[in-house]
């Protein structure tokens, strides 16, 4: 989906149409969860500091996010996919890998599936798509960024190897801005320059990543999709607007996540056996604790002792910004189940 959070807001508040809009808190601890196109003219984008993006933007509009409604347009979104195939495998809210081998309406053609499901959402949801079509999933992936907003690009098994030959390193699905200040070190810029590595190279350099990057740049990618994954684990966290700096403050606060936690948990039907804090203190320094028991818990005041056992510092040596606590080594009450889909050959070359 283009701009998904922040195109609802506009969708929905006809007001902010054509204006710079940025989903999040305007406030000194606010963070960009998203950003409008007409924001991103002037470099605002998803998590960039409030501060910093009306900086940049003084007309920026803030929206307070709202994730109910967003989730319930992403229902919507899956349930339009399901009209053509049973295979798809969610990357987030607005974004999912489908594949269109076995297709229910019998089209025959992956760009025309790709672009009917783009007319659907625009009619039905009033929303904009992007759709990138090929034969696996990073070079999908690849092509569903390449031609945003509202757009669409298809890249066929022949122009695999090239299209990525000449993609430069930044583009790549999976390269963040340190593997690519690595690479460019290695004289690396584009994917040609990537390929000129043997794999030995690219473990050397790169590691357990190097044998995917050597995959990448050749155009090969043989995971398949996955339709169901099984959660690992649940958790809530909040950062707060201000330090917290008192011992009372953070046993509240630690216990209004549990309580929430605990609802998650109930609303998925899970228990859990392993239980993990993560304070962030407001110099960013931040630690980690787990515990695993023996018996599956869901109780909010088994959980809350639990957690309270684990910060174990009754003494503050500093401001804490940010607290989480999650759950995982889970056990679901409705066991879910992975189904796997193969890729066959598959009719890519019929255009509109």
């Amino acid at each position: 989906m283009d701009a998904f959070y922040a195109s609802i807001e506009q969708r929905d508040f006809p007001n902010l149409q054509g204006k710079p809009v940025a989903v999040g808190q305007n406030h000194n601890r606010g963070v960009v969860a998203a950003a409008s196109y007409e924001a991103r003219k002037y470099g605002v984008k998803s998590a960039m500091s409030s501060v910093v993006a009306v900086r940049q933007c003084p007309d920026l509009v803030f929206c307070p996010p709202r994730f109910e409604i967003y989730k319930e347009v992403s229902k919507q979104l899956h349930e339009i996919f399901f009209n053509y195939t049973d295979y798809v495998e969610p990357l987030s809210l607005d974004e999912a890998y489908l594949d269109v081998t076995i297709d229910k309406k019998g089209i025959n053609s992956a760009s025309l599936i790709a672009n009917q499901i783009r007319k659907e959402i625009k009619e039905k949801l009033n929303l904009n798509s992007s759709a990138g079509v090929s034969y696996n999933k990073f070079l999908a992936k690849i092509a569903s960024d390449y031609n945003k907003p509202n757009g669409f690009c298809l890249i066929t098994p022949e122009q695999g190897a090239s299209f990525v030959e000449k993609l430069p390193i930044e583009r790549f699905f999976g390269i963040g801005k340190a593997t690519a200040k690595k690479m460019h070190k290695l004289g690396v810029f584009y994917g040609k320059d990537l390929k000129k590595f043997d794999l030995s190279s690219m473990i050397q350099f790169f590691g357990k990543t190097g044998h995917a990057f050597y995959n990448m740049v050749r155009g090969i990618d043989e995971r398949p999709v996955i339709c169901q994954r099984i959660r690992k684990s649940v958790g809530v966290e909040r950062t707060y607007s201000e330090d917290l700096n008192i011992y009372k403050d953070v046993l509240k606060a630690f216990k209004t996540l549990c309580k929430e936690l605990v609802f998650r948990m109930e609303r998925g039907n899970y228990r859990g056996r392993t239980i993990t804090i993560k304070v962030r203190y407001s110099d960013f320094d931040q630690f980690t604790r787990s515990k695993t028991i023996e018996n599956s818990l869901i109780k909010n005041n088994e959980l809350y002792d639990f957690v309270i056992n684990l910060f174990q510092e009754k003494d503050l040596k500093k401001d804490i910004r940010l607290l989480g606590v999650s759950i995982s080594n889970l056990d679901n009450i409705e066991k879910e189940i992975y189904k796997i889909g193969v890729q066959l050959t598959l009719n890519f070359e019929k255009e509109f």
